[in-house]
């Protein structure tokens, strides 16, 4: 599991690029370069990373399912992600 800090680093992170999509877009169509990069830089949707729901483990992230590769092997063999089964063949 990651640090809480992290964890909450990231949920400033898209709050942040939430509340400036709106300016971030019309200074973009505009071609006001000066005034986006006076922008904050956290406001920046490349800054994002994808982190799993449960842990907030950066690596091995599933998007379909939105955790990673670990939660995604618990949670399947439990039962918990219906329509998902292990393979044999």
């Amino acid at each position: 599991m990651s640090k809480k800090s992290i964890i909450a680093r990231q949920l400033k992170r898209e709050k942040m690029v939430e509340r400036y999509a709106e300016r971030r877009k019309k200074l973009k169509e505009e071609g006001r370069w000066l005034e986006l990069q006076k922008l904050p830089r956290d406001s920046s949707p490349v800054r994002l990373r994808n982190r799993c729901q449960i842990t907030g483990r950066p690596r091995a992230y599933i998007r379909r399912f939105g955790i990673s590769r670990i939660k995604f092997r618990e949670m399947a063999l439990e039962g918990k992600i219906p329509g998902v089964r292990k393979a044999s063949w």
